[in-house]
């Protein structure tokens, strides 16, 4: 469990992370969003005391990281994946890890196998892609098998399986009862990976909820109806309250009626229906929704 108490960060006239409180509970991934600028990476690494609060407190199972005496075997973290030593090979990079903990190295081949960096292992870690130096990362932050994962963007520069992976991993772990904390900007990844959801805005909370829930509260509420008599239905369903637009030939999208309530107006007026489909808002647009009066460094777009 991971417990943040008024949490707060400044660098001097800036408000980085401002008066969070959170609790990361086991047994779930939660995901951590915001916009660039959010407070995310600071608040990560409050957590692993590698910056000091101004105010507030961050708990890792009821202890700060810095009284942990054998902190690789309490917490895995991965946030930054070049903070590695360029001339190692991953086996030693891990080796010289596990040595600092009494790791034994049958721990290290296990996690290059988990990770699935046995066919580089041997190379010089100056010479990985992205995507590899993701997985040493990943490698190092499980090699004390601890009980708590903090993983900033673990998925960068990930293909599509290792993405996959990732989403398994993370789930699995989960699975086990670990409490799992990750960061990323891939919005259809998380609504796939993550059971709650935290957002930060201008290093503020905007959200604390479960997927579900945060899904659940957004404004979009939309019904896809497939007709041949789509005009007829658009001139049925007209009202100030409610809007159809075109998507294509035979395909509606309405808003301002339930499903039920097209379906019935349907019936009533003969008109034949191939899919009624209520729509609800995607985890993207929840969550452009709450973020979009905090984004620091906005891109207009000129028509």
């Amino acid at each position: 469990m991971i417990q943040l108490d008024h949490l707060t960060k400044r660098f001097g006239s800036k408000t980085a992370v401002d008066d969070i409180s959170v609790t990361i509970q086991p047994g779930k991934v939660t995901g951590f969003l915001g916009p660039n600028g959010a407070g995310k990476s600071t608040t990560m690494r409050l957590i692993m005391g590698l910056d000091h609060p101004t105010r507030g407190t961050a708990l890792i199972n009821g202890r700060h990281y810095a009284d942990f005496r054998s902190p690789l075997t309490e917490v895995g973290a991965l946030l930054e994946a070049k903070a590695v030593h360029t001339g190692r090979t991953a086996y030693s990079h891990l080796l010289a890890m596990a040595a600092t903990h009494g790791i034994p190295k049958r721990r290290v081949h296990e996690v290059i196998g988990m990770t699935g960096l046995d066919s580089v292992a041997g190379k010089r870690v100056g010479s990985f892609s992205l995507g590899m130096g993701q997985r040493l990362g990943i490698a190092a932050a499980m090699l004390g098998d601890p009980a708590t994962l903090i993983l900033d963007e673990p998925v960068n520069g990930l293909d599509p399986e290792g993405v996959l992976w990732v989403r398994q991993f993370a789930r699995h772990l989960a699975g086990q009862g670990r409490t799992v904390f990750l960061s990323s900007h891939l919005m259809s990844e998380m609504a796939q990976t993550a059971d709650h959801i935290v957002v930060l805005g201008r290093g503020r909370v905007l959200a604390d909820a479960p997927v579900e829930t945060i899904l659940a509260g957004a404004a979009r509420r939309a019904v896809r109806v497939r007709t041949p008599q789509a005009e007829e239905l658009a001139r049925a369903v007209s009202s100030p309250d409610v809007a159809v637009t075109g998507v294509e030939a035979q395909l509606l999208e309405i808003t301002g009626l339930t499903a039920a309530q097209i379906g019935e107006t349907a019936a009533r007026e003969g008109i034949v229906l191939h899919e009624l489909t209520p729509l609800s808002a995607s985890l993207e647009e929840a969550y452009l929704e709450l973020t979009q009066d905090d984004v620091e460094y906005r891109t207009e777009i000129s028509r």
